[in-house]
């Protein structure tokens, strides 16, 4: 599993929700990543955002769950039918 996918829990915080987005529109340019879910809550004077990211690599099984096929955003497939 690549480094990029062993961490997708990130943590945003600004006094202001305009600053919120910000902070993340920059997070979302400079990582060249998505946001799959965020919630977004008051706390005390900060707005607090705690965000999962979309997963760049994803595993498809057979029914029966023992062929796989590995998929990554980075354009190779191998299949394990192990």
């Amino acid at each position: 599993m690549s480094d990029m996918n062993k961490h997708n829990l990130l943590y945003f915080e600004d006094p202001s929700m305009r600053g919120l987005y910000e902070r993340m529109e920059q997070w979302q340019q400079s990582a060249n990543r998505r946001l799959l879910s965020i919630s977004i809550q008051k706390d005390g004077e900060n707005y607090c955002c705690i965000a999962l990211t979309n997963p760049s690599e994803v595993v498809i099984t057979s029914a029966d769950g023992h062929n796989h096929a590995n998929v990554s955003r980075f354009g190779t497939l191998a299949v394990d039918s192990s």
